[in-house]
């Protein structure tokens, strides 16, 4: 796709990891951005938290010579009212995700898509549910979003063509490429990923290897960019661990249970990057 004119206004939901990173993405290519959460302190630390991945993108050559975009900061999702365009980066959890598409599109109007950036739910389960089915579609950003130029888009069997047609503008303005592939828990990256870094994680649970070992390996002898528990502590293992949950419950895949190292730090509150502690010790991290 060809870069065109940016959206004139694109609607976040969740400051989380993923909702700052998309974010951050949008405002660097020129688009505003109302980012929106209910949570007072994740409000508070939201604009600290993108200016500080702008300075990273800007120093890592990620961002484009254009004005940056605005950026509004909600606790309220009435605040979506024009927006081309609402990116749903909420907890993965199929309730929750809903009421913030629900509430999204009684704002929003009919004619607005409406973009959840879940990582393993099937979109089809959460359309369902929905006022409007025809208007959500599936964009997995990885994250960083601003360095990885490919997301992975679903379309669902209730996704319109308006929709795709949405999306695809949407991906042009945020000049990323999309992979259009099929429905289904996980989609492709997140079932196979997901996966990988589950038995990478036992590997470390059973006393076979460190986590460096483990990841030295991968990168060295198989060409996987950071290494599987590297690329963990960058999701963040709460996160990861939702989302093996959820590959669990809708394949039976017994790959996809978490493993008790996983849970344990979860639990212990070392969730990677975002908490300063994972799998690995990160310094200078802003709660």
């Amino acid at each position: 796709m060809t870069r065109e004119e940016p959206a004139s206004r694109l609607a976040v939901l969740g400051a989380g990891v993923m909702g700052v990173s998309i974010t951050t993405l949008a405002l660097g290519q020129g688009v505003p951005v109302v980012l929106v959460d209910t949570d007072p302190q994740k409000r508070a630390h939201a604009r600290a938290k993108v200016e500080r991945e702008l300075r990273t993108a800007q120093l890592m050559g990620a961002r484009p010579d254009v004005p940056q975009g605005q950026l509004v900061i909600s606790g309220s999702v009435g605040d979506c009212r024009g927006v081309d365009a609402v990116i749903e980066a909420v907890t993965e959890e199929a309730a929750l995700k809903v009421k913030a598409l629900t509430e999204a599109d009684a704002v929003v109007g009919t004619g607005t898509v409406l973009v959840t950036n879940t990582s393993s739910i099937p979109v089809d389960e959460l359309a369902t549910q929905l006022p409007h089915p025809e208007n959500l579609v599936g964009v997995h950003f990885m994250n960083p979003s601003y360095l990885i130029r490919t997301v992975e888009v679903i379309r669902g069997s209730h996704t319109g063509s308006q929709a795709v047609s949405s999306v695809e503008r949407l991906l042009a303005a945020l000049d990323r490429r999309g992979v259009f592939v099929g429905d289904g828990p996980g989609f492709v990256t997140s079932r196979v990923l997901h996966r990988m870094i589950n038995d990478a994680a036992r590997v470390v649970q059973e006393g076979r290897a460190t986590a460096e070992d483990v990841d030295t390996l991968m990168q060295d002898c198989l060409g996987h960019r950071t290494g599987p528990l590297r690329t963990a502590d960058l999701i963040g293992l709460d996160n990861l661990v939702d989302s093996l949950r959820v590959l669990h419950q809708r394949t039976g895949d017994e790959g996809c249970r978490p493993c008790e190292l996983l849970l344990q730090k979860v639990r212990d509150g070392e969730h990677g990057r975002k908490s300063g502690r994972g799998f690995y010790t990160y310094m200078g991290v802003v709660s």
